[in-house]
């Protein structure tokens, strides 16, 4: 929790960490904080206020998180109760949100309750008040906390060049065409939020300049309208003459653009942010993004397209008279057409495939290299402005360096997911007697890719080998030599579980390798439902058999692959009965992060309760239950192999 350019501290402890923006200065302010965790944030709510956050974590994982919103002269900590209030609200809507049936149904906009009561003023006369304002050398305004006007004077009136028929009942960048400029909005907001007096020099055409100041509390603003005198230094809301006033909005828009772009990793979340930052900041209605493949024009996202149209012009050559995009790529120069009538004259052939009326067509360029071709189009003819053409080519070296990226990485992507489907197997075997079901889920981070590692290994009619294994790392070299052990131990399978190990680690020093890998080796006899397993420092699997709770198989440890090679490996025997079933899992599943370190046991009790809690379910439908019961399918940071065996 942090405000005011001062920082404060958490709501609770394990309640999670606040944070809130602020406009102070000094090494460990709140908004120096706030930048260099949250830089969306901070970018775009520059204003003093404070902040605090409490996770929403129920019994099914987390739901969300509150947030609570404190004026800037809220205290440096929050007290005892403060905490204590938010952290037990947070545990009762997480409780209320565990016992709902599905999902609750979010509404489009949300519910506005006013938090303060009409203000009354002991029966003075309101005559009485308006009279004294009047008296005063300069204007009088009221403001609700939406903006609207509720009382103006005879002094503001004629400063403001407005009669209060005028003003009253609506928003003054409404009314006052001069104040709709994207400082006005900004001075209003953090007057809204900080609740602490804020002031700027508006230029009333023709150059009239006028002081505002503002004066917030919790039921709404009040504003003083005064003239100073010409020589005063003021920053101006209002625009030269002759010039445009910038769409209010559209400076947040831009800078939640430039922010929210770092944050981007894949070309759809590129197309995403431009669709719902770029396209309402110009009032376009809809989105291309192309870049050069082989000759050809690619369209790598669209938004607003019917996907006719896209299938059209995908894949037409550079030089295609059809579309600017190639030229546009070429030179490097943005190409801007108002109405349809001045596409046709130099594209006869795209207004009627896309149906648009106004395009802006903006190359995407990096370091002189062409990266793309981004268009934006309407529906209606569109005059772009000098403002906008120089905004959107500006924009385009954003968008240009977050594609590049996002291209970079979904390439790297698509590798990675290709080494791992090549190197797990694509299917498990069907054996009359046993059921199989297997689920691997990379970090979630890097390249989704890792080192866990499963597969079932028929020996014969009767017997089958299963094996489930962990490589340290999760990057390609563990998930090259994860595929390396799986050979090795398909390989060696049909030999005593402890002597496939011992083969296994053998070849294993032999790589010369600094990876550690754990690795459980399970034989069993269909026939006679007898299991042989062996472990090389992996977790122990659970037995479910029917009608019992489910357990932990003790085993003889034996250090990991590669290390105990002097020593023989010992193999633990299990009698199993129809129905049970043999859940092996790799630690991702049920390492948890705990203040004195990860808690491993506390993860296999959950994994048990879960199994015990779907006795008989489905294995598939069982998996779904144990990533959800155990928190993984919403957050895990290591890689994740699950491997059932049903006999």
């Amino acid at each position: 929790m942090s405000g005011g350019g001062e920082d404060l501290a958490d709501t609770a402890a394990g309640a999670g960490t606040g944070t809130g923006a602020g406009t102070g200065t000094g090494a460990g302010t709140g908004q120096e904080e706030l930048a260099h965790d949250y830089s969306h944030a901070a970018v775009s709510l520059p204003y003093e206020f404070c902040l605090a956050a409490a996770p929403l974590t129920g019994r099914r994982g987390s739901h969300g998180a509150l947030f609570l919103l404190w004026p800037a002269g809220h205290a440096r900590t929050a007290s005892l109760r403060e905490r204590h209030h938010v952290t037990s609200a947070a545990r009762r809507i997480a409780r209320m949100l565990d016992q709902a049936d599905g999902t609750p149904s979010v509404p489009e906009l949300p519910r506005v309750i006013p938090a303060t009561p009409p203000r009354t003023h002991g029966g003075r006369p309101a005559q009485a008040a308006a009279d004294w304002a009047e008296r005063l050398p300069e204007g009088a305004l009221a403001l609700d906390l939406e903006g609207r006007i509720t009382f103006v004077d005879g002094t503001a009136e004629a400063l403001l060049g407005r009669a209060s028929g005028q003003l009253l009942g609506t928003r003054p960048w409404q009314s006052l065409p001069w104040l709709d400029a994207p400082l006005v909005e900004d001075r209003y907001r953090a007057a809204v939020l900080s609740r602490e007096p804020v002031a700027f020099t508006a230029l009333r055409p023709p150059d009239i300049p006028l002081g505002f100041q503002l004066y917030p509390d919790s039921s709404g603003i009040s504003v003083r309208v005064t003239r100073p005198a010409r020589h005063t230094e003021g920053v101006r809301s209002g625009p030269p003459a002759g010039a445009a006033v910038p769409q209010t909005g559209r400076v947040h828009q831009l800078l939640h653009l430039a922010a929210a772009m770092t944050e981007t990793v894949t070309v759809r979340d590129v197309v995403e942010l431009v669709a719902h930052q770029v396209l309402p900041a110009f009032g376009a209605d809809a989105l291309v993004l192309s870049a050069a493949d082989a000759g050809r024009l690619r369209i790598t996202g669209h938004h607003g397209y019917d996907p006719a149209v896209i299938e059209r012009l995908d894949g037409l050559p550079l030089d295609t008279g059809l579309t600017p995009a190639g030229q546009v790529m070429a030179t490097g120069l943005p190409a801007f057409f108002d109405d349809a009538a001045a596409m046709a004259r130099a594209h006869p052939g795209a207004p009627q495939i896309s149906g648009k009326q106004a395009w802006a067509f903006l190359p995407l360029t990096l370091s002189g290299r062409p990266v793309g071709c981004c268009i934006l189009s309407y529906e209606r003819p569109h005059a772009f402005t000098a403002d906008e053409r120089a905004v959107l080519t500006s924009l385009a070296g954003l968008v240009a360096q977050a594609l590049d990226r996002a291209r970079l990485h979904d390439a790297a992507h698509d590798l990675a997911h290709g080494l791992q489907q090549a190197l797990l197997p694509h299917t498990l075997p069907t054996v009359p007697g046993l059921r199989a079901a297997a689920r691997y889920l990379p970090a979630g981070h890097g390249m989704d890719i890792g080192g866990d590692f499963y597969d079932v290994i028929v020996l014969d009619d009767t017997t089958v080998a299963a094996v489930i294994g962990d490589v340290q790392g999760h990057n390609v070299a563990a998930a090259a030599l994860m595929g390396q052990v799986r050979t090795a131990i398909r390989a060696a399978a049909g030999a005593p579980p402890g002597a496939v190990l011992a083969r296994t680690g053998r070849l294993l020093a032999g790589l010369d390798t600094d990876l550690l890998v754990s690795c459980l080796y399970v034989h069993i006899d269909l026939t006679s439902r007898c299991a042989t397993l062996a472990s090389a420092g992996h977790p122990p699997p659970l037995v479910h058999a029917p009608g019992s709770a489910p357990h932990r198989v003790e085993l003889d440890p034996w250090p990991l692959l590669g290390v105990g090679l002097d020593t023989p490996c010992p193999v633990t025997r299990l009698q199993l009965e129809p129905g049970t079933l043999l859940t092996f899992y790799t630690d991702g599943l049920v390492e948890k992060p705990t203040a004195a370190g990860i808690d491993a046991e506390r993860g296999t009790d959950d994994l048990a309760a879960v199994l015990a809690d779907h006795d008989g379910a489905d294995l598939d439908d069982l998996i779904e239950a144990l990533l959800r019961g155990t928190g993984a399918a919403s957050h895990h940071t290591d890689d994740i192999a699950l491997l059932l065996l049903r006999l």
